[in-house]
C-alpha cells in the first residue's frame, strides 16, 4: 500500500514540475517574440502586447489546472484505499 501512495507523490511532483518547466519556457518564448515583433513594427505594440497577455494567462491557467490536479491527488488521493 505505501509503494501506492509513494507513485502519488512522485506523480503529483512530476505533474507540478514539469508544468512549471513547461509554462516558463513557453512564456519566455512568447515574451522574446512579442520583443522582436515590437521592435520590428512598433506601431503594433498595444495589439501585440494586449495578445502577449492573453496568452500568458491561457498558458499559466494551463500549469495551474496541473497543480489542482496534482493537489487533488496529494490531499484527496482517490488511489487510496480504506
Amino acid at each position: 500500500m505505501e509503494h501506492v501512495l509513494g507513485f502519488v507523490a512522485l506523480a503529483a511532483g512530476l505533474i507540478i514540475g514539469l508544468g512549471a518547466i513547461g509554462a516558463c519556457i513557453g512564456i519566455g518564448l512568447m515574451g522574446g517574440k512579442y520583443i522582436e515583433a515590437s521592435a520590428r513594427q512598433p506601431e503594433l505594440m498595444n495589439a501585440l502586447q494586449t495578445k502577449m497577455f492573453l496568452l500568458a494567462g491561457l498558458i499559466d491557467a494551463a500549469f495551474l489546472i496541473g497543480v489542482g490536479i496534482a493537489m487533488m491527488f496529494a490531499f484527496a488521493n482517490p488511489f487510496q484505499l480504506a
